[in-house]
């Protein structure tokens, strides 16, 4: 007999799943943590934020999370050019499930 369990974590059809596949990763929490806190920001300042990230890396995670709707970027026509990444309506709904893990490290350390 097969072993029919199926590995929710692995599985973007449940909804634990979407949302691992979501907030995934290194920075994808502390990106949406520090937009948070800050509104919107600029690529440099979110990089000096966050500290030890890559610009490859922060790039790319960003592109990430602006094609699965929770950031916005915003670029305006100037020179030089001027970037902004905000949260949009879906990635503030991600804000208290941040608190609520900082409540738990609070209680917990």
């Amino acid at each position: 007999m097969k072993n029919s369990k199926v590995n929710v974590a692995d599985n973007e059809e449940t909804s634990f799943g979407y949302t691992l596949s979501i907030i995934n990763g290194k920075w994808k929490l502390l990106i949406i943590y520090y937009l948070s806190k800050s509104g919107a920001v600029r690529y440099n300042e979110l990089q000096r934020m966050i500290g030890k990230i890559t610009y490859k890396t922060l790039s790319t995670t960003l592109k990430e999370m602006v094609d699965d709707g929770i950031i916005h970027r915003e670029e305006y026509p100037q020179i030089p050019p001027k970037v902004e990444y905000s949260l949009t309506e879906k990635g503030k709904t991600l804000w208290p499930i941040i608190q609520a893990m900082c409540q738990w490290g609070d209680f917990n350390k």
